[in-house]
């Protein structure tokens, strides 16, 4: 089962490292890990998306990481409603004016961006949950993806309490 972790660590190097090392050496999949800033300069949030065989092993993993000395919190998301959105780029080569004029009425129809253009090829701007990015990479089987960066998702728990206000 896929299940999404939020934690927040203090910010110092090696610590998205050492939680990482902690969750493969469990034999954990890692299916998306990215870190960045909060609202306080000394914490660093890691969303990670995680795909566990049941409850228990989740229930390790978290335990011992909650062990590890810069780890201050972990909520699994998944618990309480929450909201997540991921950012992808993906570049695609057409031939003809007519692709992309066609490329040009795809991403409006997906509220994608069109970031960059070139002669024979362009990049595609995309955030949203991971289906609507699945539903148009989908739709671009038809054109040779060149390229595809894609963030892995980041969450947030929905409501007025935010994470550092969570049980766990």
């Amino acid at each position: 089962m896929r299940q999404h972790l939020a934690l927040l660590v203090d910010n110092k190097p090696g610590v998205l490292t050492h939680v990482a090392g902690l969750i493969s050496r469990r034999g954990i999949n890692i299916e998306a890990i990215n870190a960045g800033y909060t609202e306080d300069a000394d914490i660093t949030r890691i969303n990670i998306i995680v795909e566990v065989k049941d409850h228990w092993e989740l229930d390790q993993a978290v335990n011992q990481l909650a062990k590890l000395i810069n780890v201050i919190k972990i909520v699994i998301l998944d618990d309480k409603p929450f909201v997540s959105y991921d950012l992808a780029l993906i570049k695609i080569r057409y031939i003809t004016a007519k692709d992309r004029i066609e490329l040009s009425n795809l991403a409006e129809l997906f509220h994608a961006k069109i970031v960059d253009v070139d002669k024979q090829s362009l990049i595609f701007r995309l955030a949203g949950r991971e289906d609507h990015i699945d539903a148009m990479l989908n739709m671009l089987q038809y054109y040779e993806i060149l390229e595809i960066a894609h963030t892995g998702s980041i969450s947030l728990s929905r409501g007025k309490d935010a994470v550092k206000h969570m049980e766990t």
